[in-house]
């Protein structure tokens, strides 16, 4: 599919209007950063990484805030949101894209890094939310939750990243309930496997390669990132409550109730022909971002 900015001729939903994107300092932020610019909104682009934050924001063709933030960091949240207003003007889109992974089996997990995953892609989701709330109220705006179709269907070795997406799923409809009298639209983007900084070791580990080779051929690809990004700015302008990239993913959510059982045996059955001397590694966080995510020298509180 091509992105509508190769054919459109007059001003479209976004024009001018300002949307928040966190995680935006690589892979799929980034890729929406720059396929939202070209229809013409105003960016504020949230994450980790400042550098990477500002080449970002220094590549599109209009200019973009580029602002420091932990997500899971209230504080800082709140400062970034009353940067934005000043700056430019209250949003009338968030998309909630920050997240990290790491993999590998349950009882061998760093606790404190098994919680940090939950800590970024829930409880970040929902303080994003929060705090950007007034704005979307004040714009009758549109909120966009990246999940997963991890939220579906969960498979084994990444227990931490799919707990946190399926707890996302279930935020998302609560805000949605409690917000669509308000006139806020409050969406959800099932994803499968994206050509990001987390995948660029997907062979090399087995906590990885394991899960992916339970799958059917068509849900091991690897996509790339324009088009989903192209896709997800359709979604936004159109105010969707749901979108599934790959379409085929429709199906988990029919079927979800299916999944576990499915997932069950075919782990069994794959895990007993494992040599028993060669127990699964654990990956540590995964991508630039994720190791971002875990530095002890983070963004300090605002």
């Amino acid at each position: 599919m091509k992105s509508p900015r190769t054919h459109r001729t007059r001003p479209g939903p976004l024009h001018h209007r300002t949307v928040v994107v966190t995680g935006a300092a690589r892979g799929l932020g980034a890729a929406l950063a720059r396929e939202l610019a070209h229809r013409d909104a105003r960016l504020a682009l949230l994450g980790l990484e400042q550098d990477a934050l500002e080449q970002v924001a220094a590549a599109l063709p209009a200019p973009a805030l580029a602002l420091p933030v932990d997500v899971t960091d209230p504080a800082a949240l709140h400062t970034a949101a009353r940067t934005v207003r000043e700056r430019l003007g209250p949003p009338s889109v968030v998309i909630a894209n920050a997240g990290i992974a790491q993999a590998g089996p349950l009882q061998s997990a760093d606790p404190h890094a098994w919680r940090r995953v939950i800590e970024v892609n829930l409880t970040g989701s929902a303080l994003t939310a929060q705090t950007f709330l007034p704005d979307l109220l004040h714009t009758r705006g549109y909120h966009l939750q990246i999940a997963s179709l991890a939220a579906l269907g969960a498979v084994p070795m990444l227990s931490a990243y799919c707990a946190s997406k399926a707890g996302v799923e279930a935020f998302t409809h609560a805000l949605r309930a409690e917000t669509a009298h308000r006139g806020v639209a409050v969406g959800i983007a099932y994803l499968n496997w994206l050509d990001t900084g987390m995948l660029d070791e997907v062979d090399t580990y087995a906590a990885l390669r394991e899960p992916r080779a339970l799958l059917p051929p068509c849900a091991r690809r690897i996509r790339p990132l324009a088009p989903v990004a192209a896709r997800l700015a359709d979604a936004v302008e159109a105010r969707r409550t749901a979108v599934y990239i790959p379409a085929w993913t429709r199906l988990a959510q029919a079927g979800r109730g299916l999944l576990p059982p499915l997932v069950t045996r075919l782990a069994r059955a794959r895990f007993h022909r494992r040599p028993p001397g060669e127990p699964i590694a654990q990956t540590g966080p995964l991508g630039a971002g994720g190791r971002a995510a875990h530095r002890p020298n983070r963004p300090p509180p605002h």
